[in-house]
């Protein structure tokens, strides 16, 4: 038995899109929605992309990119996008310490 498929809204850039989605990756939709609007945001807050069709390439490109670096060199996309992770949380922490804000 198939699970059931219901509409899910998500936002992607001031955009409400319905996505028809099984029950059971509802949740999951969702958090893969909020990285691209997250990714998408910024790029266009970089200002050296416009539009919204070539930040959707751009993002996508990036995405695909990281996929298949980490096959690649053999890393799970989990653990390639935790040491991102890290890496910004690094970068945050020296700005904040430059910037005399104390770091958490």
């Amino acid at each position: 038995m198939k699970p059931a498929v219901e509409p899910v809204k998500v936002t992607i850039l001031d955009k409400e899109y319905l996505i028809a989605c099984p029950e059971d990756e509802k949740e999951s939709l969702l958090r893969s929605a909020e990285m691209l609007h997250r990714r998408m945001r910024e790029v266009r807050d970089s200002g050296k992309v416009v539009g919204a069709d070539r930040i959707a390439v751009m993002v996508a490109l990036n995405l695909a990119h990281d996929l298949l670096r980490s096959e690649e060199t053999g890393t799970d996309l989990a653990d390639a996008l935790e040491e991102r992770l890290r890496a910004m949380d690094r970068r945050l922490s020296s700005v904040l310490d430059i910037s005399g804000q104390p770091s958490s």
